[in-house]
């Protein structure tokens, strides 16, 4: 019984502890406009909440760029895997950055933060295809009053490799956290669940071409393991049948093989770790162990704001011309090419 469960996959997908969200992004923008918006009408669209699939793509809560002006968090981790496309980060502590094309940023809440999360259109000769994970990984009641703070794993820094079968078909493995055998991921944000590694947590995203037969590595029976099938035909877990668009809860200290019976790629998210077996009580973006805690983060948001916001606007985004940056809270600053 190396599956133990198989469910198809909802909005938002089902996760298991230490995990609370994760959700699946794909939208097929157009080309963008001098505003960084879609170069289209938005006539029929409930702009400030546009979740519904039209002309190949949504606005969220984005009235000019799409995305997610301003809001709050507190007591848990985002982990933003952006796959295509661009992310404009704005927060309360005067941070800021650009991200996408692979990059990935590990953002820890903590005691309380405000961010906004736009999606530039940058292109305005051709389309804006656009893609990301985001991801909630809770934080134990030691860490959830921890300062804010936010890491980019940049593409060029996140481990791929490559792993052949037997009929020499390589698929491709992407390790956002976590290790695989002996590669292993960059270090996440200092507080996280994830920095120890003996919490086992891992994040893979998974590729294999057609046919091709891929074996994952171990962990121990105590942790949780979940496999989402996003994209393909056909998977087999130990020979046990997967639909598409489905998730596999697995044990984790089980062998498992996986096998695309399918004609196309078969694409995988995994996320795996150590329960925190805690209580866990939620309000929107309010993540923690009591009742009481979540009221007090509601009326210390009401009065601080998590630290104002030092933006002119609720939905800012970068200057066009620039390209991949991280500006932190301290004042240093990243970039790349």
């Amino acid at each position: 019984m190396a599956v133990k469960r198989i469910a198809p996959l909802g909005f938002p997908w089902a996760t298991q502890d230490p995990f609370l969200f994760c959700v699946h992004h794909e939208d097929f923008y157009p080309e963008g406009n001098a505003d960084m918006g879609p170069d289209t009408s938005l006539a029929g669209r409930n702009l400030g909440n546009d979740f519904t699939i039209k002309d190949g793509f949504r606005m969220y809560h984005g009235e000019t760029v799409p995305g997610f002006p301003a809001h709050p968090h507190r007591g848990f981790e985002t982990v933003t895997i952006v796959r295509k496309g661009w992310v404009d980060h704005s927060d309360s502590l005067g941070a800021a950055g650009r991200f996408g094309e692979g990059d990935v940023q590990w953002m820890t809440a903590g005691k309380g933060v405000q961010h906004s999360e736009l999606f530039p259109l940058l292109r305005q000769d051709k389309e804006n295809p656009f893609e990301l994970f985001q991801i909630w990984l809770n934080l134990p009641a030691k860490s959830k009053m921890v300062e804010p703070h936010f890491k980019m794993l940049w593409h060029d820094t996140i481990p791929e490799i490559i792993v052949k079968d037997d009929k020499g078909l390589s698929s491709e493995i992407a390790i956002i956290a976590g290790k695989w055998e002996d590669t292993s991921a960059p270090s996440p944000a200092p507080n996280s669940w994830a920095a120890d590694d003996t919490h086992e947590v891992a994040i893979w995203t998974i590729k294999m071409p057609a046919g091709a037969t891929l074996q994952l590595p171990v962990a121990s029976a105590a942790a949780h393991r979940t496999l989402y099938f996003f994209k393909g035909e056909g998977l087999t877990i130990n020979a046990r049948s997967i639909p598409s668009y489905h998730l596999a809860e697995v044990e984790a200290e089980a062998p498992l093989t996986l096998h695309n019976s399918g004609a196309e790629t078969a694409e995988l998210l995994l996320l795996q770790g150590q329960p925190i077996n805690e209580p866990v009580v939620q309000y929107g973006p309010f993540v923690m162990n009591t009742q009481q805690e979540i009221r007090q983060a509601m009326q210390e948001y009401q009065v601080t704001q998590f630290g104002g916001w030092p933006w002119s606007k609720p939905d800012p985004v970068h200057d066009k011309a620039r390209g991949r940056f991280a500006q932190y809270a301290d004042g240093t600053e990243e970039t790349r090419p």
